[in-house]
Order: C-alpha cells, then sequence, then structure tokens
C-alpha cells in the first residue's frame, strides 16, 4: 500500500505525521522571519548606495548575523547571538532541544527566546489541524504553504511592519494557480481572480479615503496585497467575513493595548497578523461561519 493510502486510511497517523513535520517547518519559520527582512534591508541600503554612488556605511553591530558577507536563508549556519556558538544538530531539535536545554545557549548559557519554540509548536498545530480538516489530498499540500506563508507574514509585519512581496506576491499567484486546477477547493478561477482584484482595491479605496480624512496612512501598501493573496486562495466571496473578522479583533485588540499596557495611541498597529489570522479562520471553518450569518443575521 502506497504512503498516501496508508495516510488516508488513517486519519489519525496523517494528523501525528503533519504535527512533526509542522515543528521542523516551523523550526525554518522562524529563521525565514528573523532573516528575510535583514536581508531586504541590506539589498534596499545596497541599491540606495548604488543610486546615490556613495560607499555602503558600516554595519553598526559587526557580531551581528546581518553582517555577514554572505547573509541568507541558508549562511551563516545558525548560532548564538551572543557568543557565536554554532548551534548543533541535536540542539535544533524543535521544541524538545529548548526545554532540555532549559532555554538556554549549552556555551554561554545566554537566554534564547521562548518564541522560537511557541513558533515551531504553533506550526506544528496548524499544520495538525489543516492536516484533520482536508485530509490527505493535494489540496492539503497547497493549504498547508498557505498556512505557512501565513505564520510568516504575521511574524515579520509585527516586528518590522512589514508584508514581503517575495512572500505577498508568489502567494496571490499561487492561489489563482491552484484554484485553475480541480483539488476540492470549490473556488472557481473567476472568483479567485476577482477575489484578488477585489481584495487589493478594497483596501487600498480604504487607504486613500482615510488618508484624504485624516492625512495620514492608515495602512500599508503589503495589507492590500495580503487581502488579494487571500481572496486569490478563497474567493471574492470571503473577503467580506475577512476584512469584519479582522477589523473586530484588530480594534478589540488595539483598545486593550492602550487600556492595560498603556501603548502609546500614536503608535501604529501593523494590521497584517489580524488579516492572516481571519484568513486562516475561514480557511478551516469558512463554511460554517457563513451557514451562522446566513441563519442568524441575513435571515
Amino acid at each position: 500500500m502506497a504512503t498516501i493510502d496508508i495516510l488516508r486510511a488513517s486519519p489519525a497517523l496523517l494528523v501525528a505525521v503533519c504535527f512533526v513535520f509542522g515543528l521542523l517547518v516551523g523550526s525554518f519559520l522562524n529563521v525565514v522571519i528573523y532573516r528575510l527582512p535583514l536581508m531586504l534591508q541590506r539589498d534596499w541600503k545596497q541599491q540606495c548606495c548604488e543610486f546615490l554612488e556613495i560607499d555602503p556605511p558600516p554595519s553598526k553591530d559587526e557580531s551581528s548575523a546581518a553582517s555577514h558577507d554572505v547573509f541568507n536563508l541558508h549562511k551563516p549556519s545558525s548560532h548564538c547571538p551572543h557568543c557565536g556558538h554554532k548551534i548543533r544538530p541535536w540542539e535544533n531539535i524543535p521544541v524538545i532541544a529548548w526545554l532540555a536545554l532549559g532555554g538556554k545557549c549549552s556555551s554561554c548559557k545566554a537566554g534564547i527566546s521562548a518564541r522560537y519554540p511557541i513558533v515551531e509548536f504553533v506550526t506544528g498545530c496548524l499544520t495538525a489541524l489543516v492536516a484533520f480538516t482536508f485530509g490527505a489530498t493535494w489540496l492539503m499540500l497547497a493549504l498547508l504553504v498557505l498556512t505557512w506563508c501565513l505564520i510568516a507574514l504575521t511574524l515579520i509585519d509585527y516586528d518590522h511592519q512589514l508584508l514581503p512581496d517575495n512572500i505577498t506576491l508568489p502567494l496571490m499567484w499561487m492561489g489563482i494557480l491552484v484554484n485553475t486546477v480541480d483539488l476540492g477547493f470549490d473556488v472557481t478561477l473567476q472568483e479567485a481572480v476577482i477575489g484578488a482584484i477585489a481584495g487589493y482595491l478594497v483596501l487600498w479605496g480604504f487607504y486613500w479615503l482615510f488618508k484624504l480624512l485624516t492625512g495620514k496612512e492608515g495602512m500599508g501598501f503589503g495589507d492590500f496585497k495580503l487581502l488579494a493573496a487571500l481572496g486569490a486562495w478563497m474567493g471574492w466571496t470571503s473577503l467580506f467575513p475577512i476584512i469584519v473578522l479582522s477589523s473586530l479583533v484588530g480594534a478589540v485588540i488595539g483598545v486593550l493595548m492602550i487600556v492595560v499596557l498603556g501603548r502609546d495611541k500614536s503608535k501604529p498597529i501593523p494590521f497584517g497578523p489580524f488579516l492572516a489570522g481571519a484568513g486562516f479562520i475561514m480557511l478551516i471553518w469558512g463554511p460554517q461561519l457563513s451557514a451562522i450569518y446566513f441563519d442568524y443575521v441575513a435571515g
């Protein structure tokens, strides 16, 4: 019996396998979340210097990973930012290694952020949830890519208020491509294309309306592209629930951060994480939410 047939015959095994695989993907996402923004900043600085015909300024922190001559998702190898200790393979086992080391570097005993195992664990859980919901299908594999991209975008936007085109644009085109093939997602190519166009234009319109009324920028262009990508995956009918969910959750969390944590009102709150979260909710529970809406609100 083929491996795919075994996984289809045993949903519990599928979920377990996907959870473990998700942990490994989460470890890689930690690298993407940290390094991709630095790689982009490096490129932008270099382009600016070339345009102005000046030498690039020296790095402010020569000991940082970003100061390496070769810096990408593969090099330099993972190491402790405090002492430079190269992370050994067993020290890179998702979640387990962090727990075994007590959240500290094995060499200098400096603390290692708990966010690393949290990202790994959450990625494993969401990967398992997608597998449980959609089963061992080609659609599941496509939706796992979408899920992993949403996780990366959420944390990059949280850290840097940046939604990289390197992720949002390929994600949009992949959504359209997936919906050209009958994978059982129940979204037509026409709905996907309209979703991508409408997703971009809706937030683009809000952006300019808000700017005309207040003179301020309420969101970034990356938000337009992320909603366009979600529309390409889930069709134009998903856009309204995604916008409503993300706006409500964003407003509640924003108020709580100001009232409870004393956050500065003038400090912007990234909207990307709320869009990504709402998109994932619609991915998993979209039909149920739509049924509730039509039964209790529209009806």
